[in-house]
């Protein structure tokens, strides 16, 4: 099931965009990755989410918990 408070930063022809988890539309569109990181950094921090920032090539290149943080650890 997908999670819907996950936000992916994906290209989006010459540009980038961030999406909801599971949604086909996306939620915003950015000229760069970075700008569409940063949107999609807030988006994933208002729902608690976790950020998934994808390469060109569509792998995942980072990831960023914002919510429940499965590791054990503090930091």
């Amino acid at each position: 099931m997908a999670n819907k408070k996950n936000i992916h930063v994906v290209p989006h022809g010459e540009d980038w965009a961030w999406r909801r988890e599971g949604s086909s539309r996306v939620s915003g569109i950015a000229a760069t990755q970075s700008e569409a990181t940063s949107q999609g950094r807030e988006a994933s921090r208002k729902g608690k989410g976790e950020l998934f920032i994808h390469r060109p090539n569509g792998q995942i290149r980072s990831r960023d918990s914002h919510g429940n943080d499965p590791r054990s650890s503090k930091g």
